[in-house]
C-alpha cells in the first residue's frame, strides 16, 4: 500500500508554538530541587550537604573502567591525526566498542557497563581530552541517542532488542532538528503516517550528530491526527540502513572536525509500530526528559577542558619570561590563571554534585542539569579564550605549525574552536535561559496563570487573583529575613579559610533574587515571558549562586576526606569572591540596561534604516538560499552513510 501524501510544514502562530512547548514540559515537581528552591528564595543547603556519595561498588567499577580508558586514550588515540584528517579512524571506534565504551550507561543485564552518571561523565571528560570528537561521538550515542530514551520510556521488548546492540556494536544518533526548525518543534515537518502495522516517514533532518556512521536512529516525527491516532510529535527507533534513508551530506564545522554529523533524508521509510517509543504525541516530552540528565555530558567535557587549560597555563606561564620574571607573576596574566583555576574547581563541583544527585534519584535535577550545561559551556569558552590570550601569538598558532618549527604542539586554538559549539549544542545559551527561567518562575505562573492569561474570563481572573493573594501572603514575608543575616550561620564551613560568609551571601541573595522576580511579575505580568534580557540575568544569577554552593560543599567534602582540603578551600574562596562580583554586576543590570533601546535599534536594522552603515565592504559569502530546501521526496544525492564495522 502506498503512503498518503506528506503534508507541508504546519503554519504555527507564536502562541501555538508556546503551547506545544508548554505541553511537553514536565508539569509536576514530585521530588525536591535545590535549584528550584534557590530561585524561590529558599536556600536548602540540606539538599546538597553533606555531599552525596556513590556506593563503593560503583566506585570500583568506575575506576576500573577509567584506568582501561586512560590506557586506550594514551596509546591508541592520536588527537592531532583526528583533527588533521577530520575523521576518527575506524580502528579507534572499533577499539572503543571492544572496550565497552558504547555501553557505559547501559545496564549490565543488556551487556553494558552500568556506570553511574558520575563515572560516565568522568569517562567523557577523559575521552574528550584525548579528542573532543570522540567525546562527542560517545555522548551523542548514549546521552541523547537510543540508550537514554529507551532506558526511561522503552518497553521491555525494545530494551531487549536494541540495548545489547547499542552496548557493543551499534552507534546511535538523535534526529530532531530540521533545516527550518531549531528550538521551535511546533513547526516540525517530518511526518510519520500510520499505514497498517507501520508508520511511513518522510522528511529531512539537519545536524544529525553521529548520523553519518549511525546504525540506529531516534527520530522525532509528526503523526497526523486521524481515527484511532491521537497524533502529535512522536519518537521512533529507526534502523539507519532502512530503504529510503539517505545521508546526503557530511557537514563540516569550525571545530570538532572529526564529528560525524550529516543531513539525513527520509523518503517513504517504513518503521514498525513496535519501534515507537511511548505513545503518539509524547515525543517532545521524551526528548526533554531525556535531556534532563543527558545535558550533563556537555559540562563534563567542559570541566575536562578547564583542567587542560589550567595545566597548559601553569606550565607555559611558568616557563615563559617577560621583563625578568615568569609571565604568571604579572598581575594581568595571573588574574586569568586564577580565573581558570577557580572556575575549573567550581565546574567540577557543579558537575559531580548534579551527577551524584541524578544517580541517587531523590532530587529533581532538571534545573540543576540545565544550569550545569549553561554555566559549563559559557565558562569553558571563557577559560579557553583566556588560555589563548596567555599563550599570545602561540595561542593563535596551530599545533601543527608549532610542531613544524620545533615547539610543543599545544592545540589552544583548536580547543577554542571545539568548545564554541557547546554554547549551541543541546539548547543554545539563549534557549537555556528561557527554559530555566520558565522553570524558575513556575510557582508564580502556577498561582497567577489565569490572572495574566488574556484569554481568561473575568471570573477566572478573580479566582486566580484570590489564589495569588493567598500564595504571596505566605511567601513574601519569608523573603525578608533568614540565616544569611546571622553571623554564626554555616559555621561548619570555617576551617582556616572561612567559607561561611559566602554561604550566607548565597542565602541572602537567593531571597533578593526571588523578590526581584516578584517585582518583575508585578510590573510586567503576562509580558514577563517577552523580557528575555531580564530573565537571562535572573538565570545567570541563579547559576552563579548554584556554583558557589556546589564549590563550598565540595571543598568541605574534600576536607573531610583528607583530599587536598586546604587547597580546595582556597579555590572555593577565590571562586566565590569572583562570582560575587559577577552577581552584583548582574543585579545592577536587572533594572539598569538598554533592553528597550536595543529593541528599537533592532527594528530599525530590520527595516533597513541603517543599511548605509554597511557600505564600504565586499561580502565574500557565496550564493544560495539562507535555508536549504527540505521538500520531502526521493533523494537526488549520493548516500554517504558509512557504518563502522
Amino acid at each position: 500500500m502506498s503512503a498518503p501524501t506528506t503534508p507541508s510544514r504546519p503554519a504555527v502562530t507564536e502562541r501555538e508554538a508556546r503551547q506545544v512547548a508548554e505541553a511537553a514540559r514536565e508539569q509536576d515537581w514530585r521530588k525536591p530541587s535545590f535549584a528550584r528552591e534557590l530561585f524561590l528564595g529558599r536556600f536548602r543547603l540540606d539538599l546538597i550537604h553533606p555531599h552525596p556519595l556513590p556506593a563503593d561498588e560503583d566506585v570500583q567499577r568506575g575506576e576500573e573502567f577509567l584506568a582501561k580508558l586512560r590506557d586506550f586514550c594514551e596509546t591508541k588515540v592520536d588527537g592531532a591525526a583526528i583533527e588533521r584528517e577530520a575523521r576518527i579512524p575506524d580502528e579507534v571506534i572499533n577499539g572503543l566498542k571492544e572496550l565497552g565504551a558504547l555501553g557505559m550507561k547501559i545496564d549490565t543485564r543488556y551487556g553494558g557497563l552500568g556506570l553511574t552518571q558520575v563515572y560516565y561523565n568522568r569517562a567523557l571528560a577523559l575521552a574528550g581530552s584525548a579528542s573532543p570528537a570522540i567525546g562527542a561521538l560517545l555522548s551523542a550515542h548514549q546521552s541523547i541517542g537510543v540508550p537514554q530514551p529507551l532506558k526511561l520510556f522503552g518497553t521491555r521488548e525494545q530494551k531487549e532488542t536494541f540495548l545489547p546492540r547499542c552496548a557493543r556494536t551499534d552507534i546511535s544518533a538523535f534526529l530532531l532538528t530540521e533545516p527550518d526548525v531549531g528550538s521551535d518543534p511546533a513547526r516540525l515537518a517530518t511526518t510519520a503516517v500510520p499505514d497498517g502495522d507501520d508508520y511511513v516517514l518522510d522528511g529531512v533532518k539537519l545536524w544529525t550528530t553521529n548520523g553519518v556512521v549511525a546504525d540506529l536512529l531516534v527520530v522525532m516525527a509528526r503523526v497526523p491526527r486521524s481515527e484511532g491516532h491521537r497524533g502529535g510529535i512522536t519518537a521512533f527507533v529507526v534502523e539507519a540502513a532502512s530503504e529510503g534513508i539517505t545521508v546526503e551530506n557530511r557537514n563540516a564545522f569550525m571545530g570538532l572536525r572529526g564529528l560525524e554529523n550529516g543531513v539525513t533524508r527520509f523518503h517513504r521509510v517504513r518503521v514498525p509500530a513496535a519501534n515507537r517509543i511511548g505513545p503518539e504525541g509524547a515525543g517532545l516530552k521524551i526528548a526533554l526528559t531525556t535531556l534532563n540528565t543527558g545535558r550533563l555530558s556537555l559540562p563534563a567535557m567542559c570541566a575536562g577542558a578547564g583542567k587542560w587549560c589550567l595545566k597548559i597555563a601553569r606550565e607555559w606561564s611558568g616557563a615563559r619570561e617577560q621583563w625578568g620574571k615568569p609571565v604568571a607573576r604579572h598581575e594581568a596574566v595571573g588574574s586569568k590563571i586564577a580565573f581558570i583555576a577557580a572556575t575549573t574547581f567550581a565546574l567540577e563541583a557543579v558537575l559531580d554534585l548534579s551527577s551524584q544527585m541524578a544517580d541517587e534519584d531523590r532530587n529533581d535535577i532538571r534545573i540543576e542539569a540545565a544550569l550545569a550545561k549553561l554555566y559549563g559551556s559559557e565558562m569553558a569558552w571563557l577559560m579557553a579564550d583566556h588560555l589563548v590570550q596567555i599563550r599570545g601569538g602561540r595561542g593563535f598558532e596551530t599545533a601543527e605549525s608549532l610542531r613544524a618549527r620545533g615547539e610543543r604542539a599545544v592545540p589552544a586554538e583548536q580547543m577554542l574552536r571545539d568548545l564554541r559549539i557547546n554554547r549551541i549544542f543541546e539548547g543554545s545559551t539563549e534557549i537555556m535561559h528561557l527554559l530555566i527561567a520558565r522553570e524558575a518562575v513556575d510557582a508564580h505562573l502556577s498561582v497567577a496563570g489565569d490572572l495574566i492569561d488574556p484569554d481568561k474570563s473575568l471570573s477566572d481572573k478573580a479566582r486566580a487573583g484570590a489564589q495569588a493573594g493567598a500564595f504571596y501572603a505566605r511567601w513574601l514575608p519569608r523573603l525578608l529575613a533568614g540565616p544569611g543575616q546571622l553571623p554564626r550561620s554555616y559555621g561548619e564551613f570555617r576551617h582556616g579559610i572561612d567559607l561561611s560568609p559566602h554561604l550566607r551571601y548565597v542565602e541572602r541573595t537567593a531571597r533578593r533574587l526571588a523578590r526581584s522576580t516578584f517585582y518583575a511579575m508585578s510590573r510586567w505580568q503576562g509580558r514577563m515571558e517577552t523580557k528575555q534580557g531580564f530573565l537571562g540575568r535572573v538565570v545567570d544569577i541563579g547559576a552563579e549562586l548554584f556554583a558557589m554552593s556546589a564549590a563550598c560543599v565540595r571543598a568541605e567534602h574534600l576536607r573531610r576526606r583528607g583530599e587536598h582540603g586546604r587547597e580546595a578551600y582556597q579555590l572555593a574562596d577565590a571562586f566565590c569572591r569572583q562570582a560575587r562580583i559577577r552577581v552584583e554586576e548582574l543585579f545592577g543590570r536587572l533594572w539598569t540596561n538598554t533592553d528597550d533601546l536595543d529593541r528599537r535599534v533592532v527594528e530599525n536594522v530590520l527595516a533597513g534604516r541603517y543599511e548605509w552603515l554597511e557600505h564600504g565592504i565586499v561580502d565574500p559569502s557565496g550564493d544560495g538560499p539562507w535555508i536549504a530546501d527540505a521538500t520531502p521526496g526521493p533523494s537526488r544525492k549520493e548516500n554517504v552513510h558509512r557504518p563502522v564495522r
